[in-house]
């Protein structure tokens, strides 16, 4: 009993002790921080020195925290009955496992369409004589949308015609007379440069007649570019020209008709120059588009090969699937997977703390039948959202404090009930 007594006298002036080096310590500190602070006001001191100062009184407060920590462990050993250590801190765990870790890189990008067509005369501005197609009308590759003003090809193209008719008579005349000089020639009559020259006539009649064949082909393909066709099937997206106006395909406006086909989709976006070694053809992309809140899972279909001198980013797009919601220009979420690894310890980033000793986690660990705190020093790896890779410090079953860890010290008595 006198032992126990005597033990007991011990450890209160022990713990007297430890609690007057404290507050000695803290006084020291208090008055160096009133001496310093009626230093600066004289003006003397430069803006770097106060920030020195500054950065000490940190690096001590930092110390003797520590200090103070240490000290409760200790007395939590010597006193577990003391008003300190007899209430456990109440915490929330988890247990580390084993997962897949994977990095994505965010990026803002906008719908487009593979094919879009804008509408152009291939003879050459015309005023518009017939529309075919309105604003919103599904169109068909092929499909007549406008017909051109042709009455000047098709007078042309008359002309032509007749032009031809004149020649195939001349040949046919020409003909006549070549093969009846060719039977007075076999009979002896007339002479051979009047043969010979019948043979030519026919001869530069029929080469002017291929032309004109020719000619009456190329003037009636003129008066075809009249007709403007669409060359894909889609959706007559603009039709902003109307019968009377000269249409040329395009204005400062915009283009006169515009044609889209959205069952043949894509997605495109600039990544910064940074990742152009982990951006390649075929790499994962997560695609939601907010507006119609829908996610598609696709990969990515083409990389630029070059870096854009003003944005310093490169081009990157992925196709999606055909989608009666999707429209073009639509804003879409792009997330590109450039990191991925298997079998990773992951925490939440809330979880990781600083000091100046670096980073660390608090776990939580069982010594001698309690549930006792431990800070764990780690190296991080990449962060993915709110998931944190842990490269090292940390190991498959540690328990993780994933709540109520941020006033905890090193041996601090937790609870989890």
């Amino acid at each position: 009993m006198l032992q126990e007594n005597f033990n007991l006298i011990n450890q209160n002036k022990m713990t007297n002790t430890i609690k007057q080096s404290t507050m000695k310590q803290y006084l020291m500190i208090g008055v160096t921080a009133i001496f310093l602070l009626s230093s600066c006001g004289g003006g003397k001191d430069t803006l770097a020195a106060k920030k020195a100062q500054m950065e000490q009184l940190k690096a001590d407060k930092q110390k003797l925290d520590d200090q103070i920590k240490s000290l409760q462990a200790e007395l939590d050993q010597l006193d577990p009955s003391s008003g300190d250590a007899q209430k456990a801190k109440l915490v929330a765990v988890q247990t580390i496992a084993l997962t897949d870790f994977k990095h994505y890189i965010q990026s803002q990008g906008k719908v487009d369409a593979l094919n879009i067509s804008y509408i152009s005369p291939t003879g050459g501005p015309g005023v518009v004589k017939e529309l075919y197609v309105q604003q919103g009308d599904q169109v068909k590759k092929g499909q007549l949308l406008l017909k051109l003003d042709d009455a000047v090809l098709k007078q042309n193209y008359t002309a032509a015609q007749q032009n031809l008719q004149t020649l195939n008579t001349q040949v046919a005349y020409a003909q006549d007379i070549y093969n009846r000089q060719q039977n007075l020639w076999s009979q002896g009559i007339g002479t051979e440069v009047q043969l010979l020259t019948a043979k030519n006539n026919v001869a530069n009649l029929k080469d002017q007649l291929k032309t004109a064949e020719e000619n009456v082909k190329a003037v009636w393909e003129q008066v075809n570019t009249t007709n403007v066709y669409s060359d894909v099937s889609g959706v007559a997206d603009q039709v902003n020209v109307r019968v009377g106006e000269t249409f040329t395909g395009a204005t400062a406006q915009g283009p006169q008709i515009e044609i889209v086909n959205n069952s043949n989709l894509k997605v495109t976006t600039s990544i910064p120059e940074n990742y152009l070694s982990n951006v390649k053809k075929g790499t994962t992309v997560v695609v939601q588009i907010p507006d119609i809140n829908k996610t598609f899972n696709t990969s990515v279909s083409f990389v630029s090969a070059s870096i854009d001198p003003l944005t310093r980013g490169f081009v990157t797009e992925a196709k999606l699937p055909a989608d009666a919601s999707l429209k073009p220009n639509q804003i879409a979420l792009m997330q590109i997977k450039d990191y991925e690894a298997p079998k990773a310890i992951v925490v939440p980033v809330a979880t990781l703390q600083n000091d100046l000793t670096g980073k660390f986690i608090m776990v939580a660990s069982t010594e001698n039948g309690k549930l006792i705190a431990r800070k764990h020093p780690v190296t991080i790896g990449s962060l993915n959202n709110d998931q944190l890779e842990i490269v090292s410090g940390l190991k498959p079953g540690d328990v993780l404090i994933t709540e109520g860890f941020q006033s905890l010290y090193d041996g601090q008595l937790i609870t989890t009930q």
